[in-house]
């Protein structure tokens, strides 16, 4: 089973640049988007109405913001969205599918924004996930996929030094929630896979930033502990270019 994470920043723009044929070409059983900017039914009519996957979305009240949508080959057990706390279900950011052996949870975790303003938010927010996280997992395994907002290590980022404290998504406050979800027993495929391994997901549009790979890794698979021995591959994939993320997958 292959799964693909995706920010797609805008999934109609991501369309117009080509989405489609890559979700054809990428040939995978679960694919989930983040930061879609559009409401459910305008997913359904960008997607078209002969798109051959099942689609789960969870749309900002905010329209034009955030917004998450789960497609799949089969369709899932269940369905829900958001974590059942309404300050962090107005803006679209989890879709969580049952499957027979786990959920998948699809995440667009919340950016700090500039000058930190939501800083204090963003870490009530990872702190009411990851309680949200373990609920499910008393159930069955959970994989959760998507925009994390945050380098976790220095390696994860091009310029640490720069952006330490300074900036979104590389905060120590922030650092330390991600640090969270593994302490929590929670894995991080990729750098479990490939402990060296210098590989980013994001790139700023200013300056060339792709081009010259100038950029940071905050797009990864976390799966329960359980699900390690099933975890094949982890990989990274910069030669989609339809957003300034690329997607990130595993195979199990």
């Amino acid at each position: 089973m292959k799964i693909i994470s995706y920010n797609v920043n805008g999934i109609r723009a991501a369309i117009k640049k080509g989405l489609l044929k890559s979700i054809e070409d990428m040939q995978a059983d679960i694919i989930c988007l983040q930061e879609t900017k559009a409401q459910d039914d305008q997913i359904l009519e960008a997607l078209g109405k002969d798109f051959p996957y099942h689609v789960s979305s969870n749309s900002a009240v905010k329209k034009g913001y955030s917004g998450t949508c789960t497609i799949s080959k089969s369709a899932p057990l269940s369905v829900s969205t958001g974590i059942g706390i309404d300050i962090h279900d107005q803006e679209g950011r989890v879709v969580t599918s049952e499957f027979e052996n786990f959920y998948i949870v699809n995440v667009y975790v919340p950016n700090s924004s500039s000058e930190l303003k939501r800083l204090d938010y963003r870490e009530g927010w990872d702190v009411d996930f990851l309680h949200y996280l373990k609920r499910l997992e008393e159930h069955k395994p959970v994989i959760i996929c998507g925009d994390f907002n945050v380098a976790h290590q220095e390696i994860d980022i091009a310029r640490p030094k720069a952006n330490y404290n300074k900036t979104s998504g590389y905060t120590q406050r922030e650092i330390d929630g991600m640090s969270n979800f593994i302490k929590a027993g929670f894995v991080d495929t990729f750098r479990h896979l490939h402990p060296d391994e210098v590989a980013y997901s994001w790139w700023s549009y200013r300056a060339g930033a792709r081009e010259k790979n100038i950029g940071w890794r905050l797009d990864y698979f976390l799966v329960s502990t359980p699900l390690i021995p099933k975890i094949k591959s982890a990989a990274i994939h910069p030669n989609y270019q339809e957003s300034d993320h690329c997607p990130v997958s595993i195979t199990l």
